[in-house]
C-alpha cells in the first residue's frame, strides 16, 4: 500500500543582494538562474526575482537536495491564469520528484522592501521503497 509523502521547504533572501550586483554580473546571474518565462514574468523587478529565487531554493530543500544536484532552471515558477504561482519541474528535478512520489506542489511567495520569502509544500504517494538520494 502506498504511503503518503509530504515535504516542505522555505527560503529567505535579502533583496538588496540582487540590487547590489554590478550590471554585467546581474545579467549573467539572471540568465544562469531564471528561465525565459520567469524573466518575462518578473519584468526586471528585483523583489519579484528574489521571490522566484527563494522558490527554487525551497523546492530543492523539499526534494532533499541542494542546487547543484539539480539545476536552477529545472525549477520554474510561473503564474497561473489567476496570477497564483505554480511550480513546474523539469529534467532531474522532475525525475527526483517522481521517484520520491511528489506530484502536487503548493507555493507561497512574499516580500517586504528588504526580504523575499517562499514556502513550498509537496504532496504525493510513495511506494514501498526508500527515498532516493540526490
Amino acid at each position: 500500500m502506498p504511503e503518503v509523502v509530504l515535504r516542505t521547504g522555505i527560503d529567505l533572501l535579502e533583496i538588496d543582494r540582487l540590487n547590489s550586483l554590478a550590471p554585467a554580473i546581474h545579467l549573467r546571474f539572471l540568465n544562469r538562474v531564471f528561465t525565459p518565462g520567469e524573466l518575462e514574468q518578473a519584468n526586471g523587478s528585483n523583489p519579484s526575482l528574489a521571490g522566484l529565487f527563494c522558490v527554487k531554493e525551497a523546492v530543492a530543500k523539499a526534494l532533499g537536495c541542494g542546487i547543484g544536484k539539480i539545476g536552477w532552471k529545472e525549477i520554474e515558477t510561473l503564474a497561473d491564469s489567476q496570477g497564483a504561482p505554480r511550480v513546474i519541474l523539469h529534467g532531474k528535478a522532475a525525475r527526483l520528484a517522481e521517484e520520491i512520489g511528489l506530484s502536487i506542489w503548493a507555493v507561497s511567495i512574499s516580500h517586504t522592501k528588504l526580504i523575499a520569502a517562499a514556502s513550498v509544500t509537496a504532496f504525493g504517494f510513495v511506494s514501498d521503497h526508500e527515498d532516493p538520494l540526490c
